[in-house]
């Protein structure tokens, strides 16, 4: 089993009043942990990419580039009205809908990249309320190239789950599935240590398993260390209006919204290993603009490649059991000769 892993839900200080991470010091930290690549998903806009893709290049790590989206229930034309307070969806409308959910978003090539600025900029120009919106629709248009996760607790598929029940979930996982595709849908678990995500993860992996998707361990990353929790407290005060001394604050669950170690991440989800190995499947497939990064993103063995045989594995240029091949490789990270892999 390899001991690496990759964070491919963090948020900066882009994520406007909500992430107290600057850009170069969680780069940074994921370089000195040893970890191969991060991601960047600021909430709604890719204005730290530039910046984002400078710092991983500096030191060699690779940038993957992404977003989490906010997306409308049904149209990004529709204008609900807010009930109660604010939460991490915006808060309540009618019909026991959310003024909006949350959903991450990755390209894994060039197309993918640029169908990312046309999802960003058309949120801004075409859905925004309260915040910059997707729908269905445009998720269908600009889908090609994009890694698309089930996302966190204020996602489409986890509100249903809570709200609705199992086969709603399910049905909203299948739909993110037909526009994406069978690989590049991917169900996100977490682990906050917050009660809704306990109740929640097992059924989590009943869609995954219904639905045939891989499975992504992720933190919900807003702050690089653990210390940094009262900062980013404050930071929430300040979007909302809020005092601190206020009860009933918006406010995050507990300090675990950091930027964890590989081996924490790697002990948190110890009974589904394979969440963590496809960071690094996820890492491998992204093909970024940068060709410096390249350092390899795994460091054993293929997660999902063939076990009827063992050959020499071109990323980790050593012996990788299950490893299928050129021929064998279901995942497709050999690029078709025994010398290179993708």
């Amino acid at each position: 089993m390899t001991d690496s892993f990759v964070h491919l839900h963090q948020h900066t200080e882009y994520s406007m009043l909500d992430g107290a991470a600057r850009v170069t010091e969680a780069v940074a930290y994921a370089a000195q942990d040893g970890q191969p690549a991060v991601g960047i998903t600021d909430h709604g806009n890719m204005y730290g990419v530039l910046d984002f893709y400078k710092a991983c290049r500096k030191l060699d790590v690779k940038p993957i580039i992404g977003f989490e989206a906010y997306m409308a229930h049904d149209s990004r034309l529709e204008r609900p009205s807010r009930r109660g307070r604010v939460d991490d969806t915006g808060g309540d409308a009618e019909g026991g809908k959310k003024l909006y959910y949350h959903l991450t978003l990755l390209a894994e090539n060039n197309t993918g990249y640029r169908n990312l600025i046309q999802l960003s900029s058309r949120a801004f120009m075409e859905g925004y309320y309260y915040k910059p919106r997707l729908d269905w629709e445009l998720l269908a248009e600009h889908s090609e190239g994009v890694i698309a996760t089930t996302g966190c607790l204020g996602g489409h598929v986890l509100q249903s789950l809570m709200n609705e029940g199992y086969d709603a979930a399910l049905a909203k996982a299948a739909r993110l599935q037909d526009i994406f595709g069978r690989d590049n849908l991917f169900v996100e678990i977490q682990d906050h240590g917050i009660p809704a995500q306990h109740q929640t993860n097992p059924d989590l992996l009943r869609i995954a398993k219904a639905i045939g998707a891989p499975l992504l361990a992720t933190n919900d990353s807003h702050y690089v260390h653990r210390h940094d929790a009262m900062a980013h407290d404050a930071l929430l005060c300040v979007q909302t209006g809020s005092l601190m001394s206020d009860p009933n604050r918006f406010k995050f669950h507990g300090d675990e919204h950091y930027l964890k170690t590989a081996e924490e991440m790697r002990h948190l989800f110890r009974e589904v290993e394979v969440a963590c190995d496809n960071t690094l499947w996820i890492a491998e497939r992204q093909t970024s603009r940068s060709r410096s990064a390249t350092r390899c993103c795994r460091t054993s063995r293929c997660p999902r490649a063939s076990r009827t045989t063992a050959t020499t594995c071109a990323i980790s240029r050593s012996r990788a059991p299950g490893c299928g091949g050129a021929t064998r490789c279901p995942t497709r990270w050999w690029s078709g000769s025994r010398t290179s892999c993708r």
